[in-house]
């Protein structure tokens, strides 16, 4: 049986399983032989060579996925007890990377918000196994100066821009400051851009296309990726033409349809649909015990019916809802890379990893199988941050995987039915995390 602990530095036979591989394929009765923090082999139960001295773990009846991975997500601003730029540390940060680990989050992309500093003293103790929780990736975040993410959230980036004496958002005058910003964030190791291409109803300014095909271009020839914020899904096409890499929100409907989806198919553009922060800010998820059973009861009363607006029956609009399909159907039909991204964080009471599970699960009620929505949230989001070592259960990989009771194939809402968590060979002791997550 699995008892939380470590395989770390031994051998180990994940056997009897169901496995679903993370690239489409399915393996019935399958074995995972596993050393250290990597995969030695994965396949058939007969066909798994197994070394003498190996621990072997039954899972008959149990289905292993690869660990997930949130491509879109604000790391550090919600807390225990609250969200905003006061609780921005490392021990929150910690504790948000835990929360992903908790619900099968191996890794998650913080879309440029972060003190990178802090943010990568807290990866480099996550390489020395400080703690177990997910990767962190992050991202020079760029707008017009002083401008960028929603307004709420802008004035605590800002704050906490004051507060650290960090350049947080990298502002964009003109072509050169563009491509200058570009330069420096390079050198300083990032490896990813995030645009924000919004006016946020006329409050802010909107970054142009002189500004940001410069940063594009720039970022092209130095092999950095640029993401980005659209404002609409009028929005895109130049982005695409200029060289984009991928949208972080989806922004389905009607102008988001065929000859889009054909440009971003054309182009190997992904898109991050973030259906979920709309649709879960109107629902009372504090309901839901799957989120439940790790917030304090001070959260916990902020998600409840009547809180902020928010209702057990959540009605959607059957125009919006018909527009919606017709638009995330428009991205399959033409195989658009869709990866799974949240957005968590960037507001309050929008949780780290579950609402991950709750975005695969709007993904399929639009019409994706279970095994896309599976991809969605594994090989393909693994694919397009450029992560060669996690997103697949291959010999040679990262042993990061979920074990789980039930197959999600047969229903995505299995995803929530996790036994265990392994994250580089090393176990996520998910007790400890609710008992310490929960009121003492």
């Amino acid at each position: 049986t699995l008892n939380g602990e470590s395989l770390y530095g031994q051998t180990s036979l994940f056997t009897n399983a169901l496995i679903i591989t993370g690239d489409g394929e399915v393996i019935e009765r399958g074995a995972m032989l596993v050393e250290g923090d990597a995969i030695l082999d994965v396949g058939p139960v007969r066909s798994v060579s197994v070394p003498e001295d190996t621990a072997i773990i039954d899972l008959e009846g149990k289905t292993i996925v690869p660990a997930f991975i949130d491509a879109h997500a604000h790391l550090g601003y919600q807390g225990r007890t609250g969200w905003g730029s006061e609780n921005y540390n490392s021990e929150n940060l910690i504790d948000n990377l835990q929360q992903y680990a908790y619900y099968g989050f191996g890794t998650v992309f913080s879309a440029g918000s972060d003190v990178a500093d802090l943010l990568w003293k807290t990866q480099e103790s996550w390489n020395r196994n400080d703690y177990i929780g997910a990767r962190i990736l992050t991202a020079a975040g760029m707008a017009p100066p002083g401008q960028g993410p929603n307004n709420q959230f802008l004035e605590h980036i800002l704050a906490l821009e004051k507060s650290t004496g960090t350049k947080i958002l990298w502002g964009l005058e003109n072509s050169s400051s563009a491509k200058a910003a570009v330069k420096q964030a390079a050198s300083q190791g990032f490896q990813f851009i995030k645009l924000w291409v919004d006016d946020r109803g006329g409050s802010q300014q909107k970054l142009g296309p002189m500004l940001y095909r410069a940063v594009i271009e720039e970022a092209n020839s130095l092999g950095l990726k640029v993401f980005v914020h659209q404002q609409l899904g009028e929005d895109m096409p130049d982005l695409i033409a200029a060289g984009t890499h991928g949208f972080l929100h989806g922004r389905l409907g009607r102008p988001v349809g065929p000859v889009i989806a054909n440009q971003l198919n054309r182009s190997g553009v992904f898109v991050v649909p973030n259906l979920g922060l709309g649709e879960l800010r109107r629902e009372a998820i504090g309901r839901d015990p799957f989120l439940a059973d790790i917030l304090s009861s001070e959260l916990l009363n902020q998600l409840l019916p009547t809180s902020n607006q928010r209702s057990l029956q959540v009605t959607r609009n059957a125009n919006v809802e018909e527009e919606l399909l017709a638009s995330f159907n428009a991205l399959l039909e033409a195989n658009v890379d869709i990866v799974l991204g949240t957005d968590a964080g960037a507001i309050p009471g929008h949780p780290f990893g579950y609402t991950g599970h709750r975005e695969l699960e709007i993904y399929v009620r639009l019409g994706m199988t279970t095994m896309e929505a599976l991809m969605a949230g594994t090989s393909k989001a693994a694919f397009h941050l450029r992560l060669d070592d996690t997103g697949l259960l291959q010999p040679g990989f990262r042993a990061d995987f979920v074990v789980l009771e039930k197959n999600p194939l047969e229903d995505i809402r299995n995803t929530r039915t996790i036994l265990e968590v392994y994250l580089g060979g090393l176990s996520v002791d998910r007790d400890s995390l609710r008992d310490k997550w929960q009121d003492p």
